[in-house]
């Protein structure tokens, strides 16, 4: 790694129970660190101040949703074979931005075509994704930084493009062949040894880590300019902030 390479930091960003959990790491090498956030605010503002910072959270939002919800669902579900369900339906900005389930979906049947409810998977992240909404918006530039991905089509990348035969849960506990599945891609693409076996820290489960540390070698790609969008190009929203799943 050269010189310039050792002074840069990278993060995968997942949410999890204590807020969002990060997986800083360094364009290549064994150097890392995790660490839980309150905010999402927090991690860019962290002392790695990450050049990249991979999400798992939507960025951008439809004043309309289509059937499936964004063009960035739609072009990734036919990847992933049976983990295709872990990709939600994104509703309209409208829907997302109501705290009450009834409203969002009241207001998810009026933007959307063919009329859809919003899922209650979906409702629980939305605070998250209100708070991303809101932190990219205060700052449009922050766009050419943060980018959406997501686990699942990283965990796909990773395994050379072809779907995971292992759930990470089964009946909402940890599935012990699938976690480890996850752990030998993340060894195989090179993440650092001790993130990859270590014990999450509290406010985080163990496949929160997982997802973290997915995130941070789709993070890895997208410095190296290797990553690619979902679709390609994004389509962009009211705001001007693109809509795609990258890996």
């Amino acid at each position: 790694m050269d010189e310039a390479a050792a002074d840069v930091w990278l993060a995968g960003v997942d949410g999890c129970a204590g807020g969002w959990i990060a997986a800083f790491v360094r364009p290549a090498g064994d150097a890392g660190k995790v660490e839980i956030f309150a905010r999402f605010a927090d991690v860019l503002a962290a002392s790695q101040t990450p050049a990249v910072v991979a999400v798992d959270i939507p960025i951008g939002l439809p004043e309309r949703s289509g059937a499936g919800g964004r063009q960035a669902e739609n072009a990734v579900r036919p990847l992933l074979g049976a983990r295709q369900s872990s990709v939600f339906p994104v509703p309209s900005r409208a829907a997302i931005y109501q705290t009450d389930y009834a409203a969002a979906c009241a207001a998810a049947l009026a933007t959307s075509e063919p009329p859809r409810k919003v899922s209650k998977q979906l409702f629980n992240i939305a605070p998250k994704i209100r708070e991303m909404d809101e932190v990219l918006r205060a700052d449009p530039a922050l766009a050419a930084r943060v980018y959406e991905v997501h686990p699942e089509l990283a965990f796909w990348r990773l395994n050379g493009e072809r779907p995971l035969t292992e759930p990470k849960k089964v009946k909402s506990r940890p599935h012990a062949r699938g976690l480890d599945l996850r752990r030998d891609l993340l060894g195989g693409a090179g993440m650092p040894d001790g993130l990859v076996g270590a014990t999450p820290p509290k406010g985080a489960a163990q496949d929160d880590l997982m997802d973290a540390l997915a995130c941070a070698a789709v993070a890895r790609r997208l410095h190296a300019g290797l990553a690619r969008p979902f679709p390609d190009p994004p389509p962009r929203d009211a705001f001007g902030l693109p809509m795609a799943i990258w890996a």
